[in-house]
């Protein structure tokens, strides 16, 4: 029951990484190679703010989310736009995928040369804390990354769904031809979108902080699982991104525990090509506009 529970939790946090990247291929269709680096760079600027402040993680929130939006609404502005305006005819730019594979290996690199291979860690009070619940033991920084989640999630899915700034990005990312007629600037779509994924992995980076290490190769621990779980949850569905990121959470426990960690990996990547095999569209594929 622990197992299971603790891999729900920690699914939790996989989903929380890929919903930045499920809404950005959503509207732009293109894949955020860089993404991973993205929550290395999320979790630094986290990292220094709560060392320079001392403010609790979950407050750094507060600096830190304006910060996130601003690095993908500018990441997306003056390097991505660019290329999608000289390749306005391309429906899905393999410059693109080149770029942000540069930004991947330039950041990575560039974290090293600043900040070296150190691991670094800011504790906190309940970093090693757990709540006990008859014979189990849940740790208290999974609980409130899982319920940060949730909350992420709902109130992405929201704006996506009743704002008038979500009816556009889904609008831009359906048709952007019709979406130009109806007089939407999809290129600040695509910024304000851009900048939207970021901000998400600004509040995984900043959960994250109470449970991980913080060096210049993080996010790429996180990264092929954040890829594994959009296609697994169908490109481009929010409510998909969590259902298989706890897939991902529960499989990578379970097998972990009867098998070997090492193990774990192996198991997700075979239920993943499998999933392709039979379902390209992926498992909860359903995010399909009329």
């Amino acid at each position: 029951m622990e197992v299971i529970l603790n891999g729900v939790l920690m699914g939790g946090i996989y989903s929380l990484t890929a919903l930045g990247l499920t809404l950005i291929f959503g509207v732009m269709k293109v894949i955020n190679f860089a993404h991973g680096t993205y929550l290395m760079v999320v979790m630094y600027v986290a990292y220094f703010l709560i060392e320079l402040t001392g403010i609790d993680p979950y407050l750094s929130l507060l600096i830190g989310l304006p910060i996130a939006y601003a690095i993908g609404y500018f990441t997306q502005k003056v390097l991505i736009n660019p290329i999608l305006k000289v390749e306005k005819d391309v429906r899905e730019p393999i410059s693109i995928l080149l770029l942000t594979a540069g930004l991947w290996i330039f950041f990575n690199n560039f974290f090293m040369m600043l900040f070296g291979p150190n691991y670094r860690s800011a504790e906190t009070v309940y970093s090693n804390k757990a709540f006990k619940i008859n014979e189990l033991m849940i740790s208290k920084p999974l609980i409130f990354a899982f319920l940060a989640t949730l909350i992420t999630t709902y109130l992405l899915n929201w704006m996506l769904r009743k704002t008038k700034l979500g009816k556009a990005i889904r609008a831009t990312g359906q048709d952007r031809e019709t979406a130009i007629l109806m007089g939407i600037d999809i290129y600040e779509v695509y910024n304000i979108a851009f900048g939207i994924g970021i901000a998400v992995l600004g509040v995984a980076g900043t959960v994250l902080i109470p449970l991980f290490y913080v060096h210049p190769f993080v996010g790429d621990i996180f990264d092929m699982r954040a890829f594994v779980i959009v296609v697994l949850g169908g490109l481009g569905s929010i409510p998909g991104a969590l259902l298989g990121g706890l897939l991902v959470g529960v499989i990578e426990s379970i097998s972990g525990y009867y098998l070997n960690m090492s193990w774990a990996p192996a198991v997700i990547y075979m239920i993943f090509l499998l999933v392709l095999f039979i379902k390209p569209s992926g498992m909860f594929g359903f995010e399909k506009e009329g």
